[in-house]
């Protein structure tokens, strides 16, 4: 076998066996694969295509690559949850602490930010104290006593993707279905969690811009879980507008907190709560999606989920005050308006632009090398559908002397449309695809 026959078999819109699917994987994270030689089969596969079993078969080469996460020392069913990226999605600190304070147990790996989307370790970090960094004792021990975990990725998990990705990034090769679906859901079953629930989704912020192009990845995923043996579903959800109000790291934290307290009613509440059921039905825990609604209401309403959050975080060094007084977190310099232009509704907002915003104040990472400020982001005043007046204060950017103010207000108010009349509400919930 060689890896120039499995070039060309693909540019000629052949399908890949199992066997060829692994000699490439194993090849390329071993070495005798070089770089250029990749590059021309991801380009094949790019311009070609997969199919499903192909699609499976790449994911689970890669899954295969490195460790295998053994999480059958933390008693019950364990699940993990994962979104596809977006603006102000902070659905994990959400969403984890209320699963676990209903009996679930969350093992979360996580990743950092990159471009205009947020990394939920960058937002655990910016909590004073937080360590994204335990060894798997120690992980499982934190799952068992708080029922919820987040850290980052071993070093050695899934090194086929690592590699594929940083070559996917410099090709123009990401943007492939396949490729897609089998990066998140190989580290997803590497993991080592008996469930999956995934938020795939779709808008101006999120990789998949139209609806359909999400519901084929979200189908396509959950078909992967299937023949790896996971329960897998997935919801596919709009991010055509930041979910949460909050972008930026400790700014999300902040109103992690404060919806875990009861407050700010919207978009980032519920998709978390409709996260959370998923997760809780998918554990066992709960029968159908009304039961699991009333638990979570309950655990919100008791301060169950809000405990368990200050619980995770003293178990990972943080400082676990934050959660009764987030001025704890860190702070910006200065707090500045930008105002509306004209008076009318807020009619569209291209959430990717406004992440961009939020990155040129220095709550983002161009490159992996990049380091954030995580006193800085954006506070959103106004959503879509809201009536403001003309020198209203739509938004707040949280700036210190490194932001690049000007850029980020200027992007941030071209973002915005104002319309003279109201528009129609949108879908926040899709599909559900199980």
């Amino acid at each position: 076998m060689h890896i120039t026959d499995i070039i060309r078999k693909k540019r000629g819109s052949g399908r890949l066996s199992r066997e060829e699917i692994l000699f490439f994987v194993n090849g390329y994270v071993s070495g005798s694969i070089p770089d250029y030689q990749m590059s021309a089969l991801l380009m094949a596969i790019w311009f070609e295509g997969m199919d499903d079993e192909e699609t499976a078969e790449l994911t689970l080469a890669m899954a295969g690559s490195g460790e295998q996460i053994d999480l059958s020392k933390i008693p019950g069913l364990k699940v993990d949850k994962h979104s596809t990226g977006g603006v102000a999605d902070t659905t994990t600190l959400v969403a984890a602490p209320l699963v676990a304070a209903c009996g679930g147990r969350v093992a979360k790996m996580s990743g950092r930010g990159l471009g205009h989307t947020g990394g939920t370790l960058d937002k655990l970090e910016s909590i004073p104290g937080y360590s994204v960094t335990q060894s798997m004792e120690r992980f499982a021990e934190i799952v068992t006593q708080c029922g919820v975990s987040i850290i980052g990725q071993s070093a050695n998990l899934v090194p086929a993707d690592k590699k594929l990705y940083s070559l996917r990034d410099v090709t123009c090769t990401v943007d492939n279905v396949s490729l897609i679906a089998s990066s998140i859901m190989s580290k997803k079953i590497a993991s080592g969690s008996d469930a999956i629930v995934l938020d795939v989704k779709s808008g101006s912020g999120a990789f998949m811009k139209e609806p359909a192009e999400a519901e084929r990845l979200a189908r396509l995923m959950v078909e992967i879980g299937r023949r790896a043996g996971r329960k897998t579903l997935a919801l596919v959800t709009d991010m055509s507008q930041p979910l949460g109000n909050a972008i930026g790291n400790a700014v999300e934290v902040k109103e992690a907190i404060e919806i875990l307290r009861g407050d700010h009613p919207g978009d980032l509440k519920e998709v978390s709560l409709a996260l959370a059921a998923q997760m809780l039905i998918a554990s066992r825990i709960c029968a159908d999606e009304s039961d699991a609604r009333s638990r979570l209401e309950n655990a919100l309403s008791s301060g169950e989920a809000l405990d368990r959050l200050r619980r995770m975080i003293e178990a990972h060094g943080g400082n676990p005050n934050v959660c009764d007084h987030t001025g704890l977190l860190p702070q910006p310099d200065r707090i500045l308006p930008v105002t509306a232009s004209q008076s009318g509704y807020i009619g569209a907002m291209d959430a990717e632009a406004v992440g961009r915003a939020a990155l040129l104040l220095g709550a983002g990472r161009q490159t992996k090398e990049d380091s954030i400020d995580p006193a800085v982001g954006i506070w959103l005043n106004a959503r879509i559908g809201d009536e403001v007046r003309r020198g209203d204060a739509i938004a707040q950017l949280y700036v210190t002397s490194r932001s690049s103010v000007d850029e980020a207000r200027t992007l941030f108010s071209e973002a915005l449309t104002i319309s003279p009349e109201k528009p129609a509400p949108g879908t926040l919930i899709a599909m559900k695809i199980e």
